[in-house]
C-alpha cells in the first residue's frame, strides 16, 4: 500500500510539471513585436464578413445552416480570419443601413443580435478560427458617428445617398469634439467587451476566438481642426478597452494616411499608443481612383504600384514602432463591373495575388505586415437585387453598394488562389 501510494504522488507530481492546454494558448498574442499563436509566428489571409452576428441569429435575416456551412468551406480553403461588426446602431427600415440593428436606441440591445454573435463566436472557437470584431464605424451603414450624433442631438443624419457626401462628411465631423455621442459609445463598449457567452459561458475577455477588438470600421478626424480630438478620442476608447480586457489585443481600424486627412504623422501618432497592440490600412483602388472601372487592365499596373508603394510606407512606420501591419480592407469590382456570380474575376485575381504575395514575403522575412483580409465574403450567398432588400441573402457588399460589386462567392477562382497562398505560408511559418 506504501508503494501504491508513493507511485500515485509520484504521478500527481509529474503531472503537475506537465503544462495542460489552456484557453490562452489559442489566443493570437504580440511576441517581440510580431503576430504569434502558440508560439507560432502568425501570417494570414482573411476575409471582411461583416454580416456573421446577423446570420448566426434566429430572427429576420439569421440563417445558421449557412453560416456553419460558410464556416466549414472558408476553414477548408484556409480563411480563418475574419473581420466582423458587432452589431449595428439606430432603427430598423433606414435606406442603405444594415438591419436588424444590435443597439436599437441608446443601451438598448436586439438580444437576438447578441444571441447571433454569441452562436458565431462559439462556432468559430470549435474551428480555431479568429475574428476580428469592430465596434463602431465611420460610415452611414451600420450607424456608427451618425447615429451617435444623432441620438446626442446634433439633428437629422442626412444621409449621403440623398443629401450627398459633403453634407455627410460635415455632420460626421461633428463627433470628433462631441462628449455626448462619446459617452453613448463608452457605455457601448462597457457593454459588448464584459459580455458572457449564452453557448461557451466564457466571458468575451477570455475567449480566444477573439482576435482583437477594433474601435472602428475606418474612424476619421473629418477635418483639419479634428485631429487632436480624434487621437484623443482614439486613445481613450483603447485604454478602456484594455482595462475591460487585457487579454485580447486591440487596433484602430484606420485606413492608414488616406483616413488621417492625407497626414502619416496623425496614423502614427494613433498607433504609438500603448494600448495599440497593431497597425492597420486599408487599400481602394476603385474608390481612390487608382482604376479606371471602364477600362480595369488598362490601369491595373499602376493600381498594382500604388498599392505596394502605400503599404512599403506604412511598414516602414510599423517597423520603427515595432508593431505588425494588417491591410484588413482591400476590393476590386469583378472583371468589367459585372455583378453575377458567374462573371469573371481574372483581373481580381491578379491584383490580389500581388497582396498575398506581399504578405508571403514578409512571412519569409519575418517582418511586421503579417495579414490581410480581403473584402468581402460573399460565399454562398444568391443576389436578388441590385442593392440590397430585406428578404435578400446577406454578402459581402452593404446595401448602400450594387450586391456583387465586391462580393468573393464560393465559386470563385480567388477561392483557390488564397488556399494555395495560405498553404504556401503555412510550411513558411511551421519552420520558423
Amino acid at each position: 500500500m506504501k508503494q501504491i501510494s508513493i507511485l500515485f504522488f509520484t504521478l500527481l507530481l509529474l503531472g503537475a510539471c506537465v503544462k495542460a492546454p489552456t484557453q490562452t494558448d489559442n489566443f493570437v498574442k504580440i511576441v517581440d513585436g510580431r503576430f504569434s499563436i502558440n508560439d507560432k509566428p502568425y501570417y494570414y489571409i482573411g476575409t471582411n464578413f461583416w454580416y456573421a452576428a446577423i446570420l448566426g441569429s434566429q430572427g429576420q435575416g439569421g440563417n445558421r445552416e449557412r453560416l456553419l456551412k460558410e464556416l466549414d468551406f472558408m476553414k477548408a480553403n484556409g480563411i480563418t480570419n475574419l473581420r466582423v461588426l458587432v452589431g449595428a446602431d439606430g432603427i430598423d427600415g433606414i435606406m442603405t443601413k444594415a438591419e436588424p440593428a444590435l443597439q436599437t436606441a441608446p443601451g438598448v440591445y436586439n438580444d437576438t443580435i447578441f444571441d447571433g454573435l454569441d452562436f458565431f463566436l462559439s462556432e468559430l472557437g470549435k474551428r480555431g478560427m479568429h475574428a476580428v470584431l469592430f465596434l463602431n464605424n465611420s460610415w452611414e451603414w451600420s450607424g456608427g458617428y451618425s447615429q451617435y450624433l444623432y441620438w446626442s442631438g446634433h439633428g437629422e443624419v442626412p444621409m449621403p445617398k440623398v443629401a450627398g457626401w459633403n453634407a455627410f462628411s460635415n455632420y460626421v465631423a461633428q463627433y470628433a469634439k462631441s462628449e455626448k455621442a462619446h459617452k453613448l459609445f463608452e457605455n457601448h463598449v462597457r457593454q459588448v467587451v464584459s459580455r458572457v457567452n449564452r453557448y461557451t459561458k466564457l466571458k468575451y475577455s477570455d475567449d480566444p476566438a477573439i482576435m482583437a477588438w477594433q474601435i472602428g470600421n475606418e474612424p476619421r478626424p473629418f477635418g483639419e481642426e479634428n485631429k487632436e480630438s480624434f487621437a484623443k478620442w482614439i486613445a481613450e476608447c483603447a485604454a478602456l478597452i484594455k482595462s475591460i480586457d487585457p487579454n485580447h489585443l486591440i487596433s484602430v481600424g484606420s485606413e492608414g494616411m488616406a483616413g488621417c486627412e492625407g497626414d502619416l504623422g496623425l496614423w502614427v501618432k494613433l498607433h504609438q499608443d500603448i494600448n495599440i497592440d497593431y497597425s492597420t490600412i486599408h487599400i481602394w483602388p476603385n474608390n481612390w481612383g487608382w482604376i479606371d472601372k471602364t477600362g480595369i487592365p488598362g490601369t491595373l499596373d499602376k493600381a498594382i504600384a500604388n498599392t505596394r508603394e502605400y503599404i512599403d510606407v506604412h511598414v516602414a512606420e510599423a517597423q520603427k514602432m515595432n508593431k505588425p501591419l494588417v491591410l484588413e480592407e482591400f476590393g476590386l469590382p469583378r472583371d468589367s463591373v459585372m455583378f453575377d456570380r458567374k462573371s469573371s474575376t481574372a483581373l481580381r485575381d491578379r491584383y490580389y495575388g500581388e497582396i498575398f504575395e506581399i504578405v508571403k514575403e514578409h512571412a519569409i522575412q519575418k517582418s511586421v505586415f503579417q495579414g490581410c483580409n480581403f473584402w468581402a465574403w460573399g460565399g454562398f450567398a444568391q443576389p436578388q437585387h441590385l442593392f440590397w432588400q430585406k428578404g435578400d441573402d446577406y454578402m459581402g457588399d452593404p446595401g448602400q453598394e450594387e450586391q456583387g460589386l465586391n462580393s468573393v462567392y464560393d465559386t470563385d477562382t480567388t477561392v483557390k488562389l488564397v488556399a494555395d497562398i495560405v498553404n504556401e505560408i503555412n510550411q513558411i511559418t511551421q519552420m520558423k
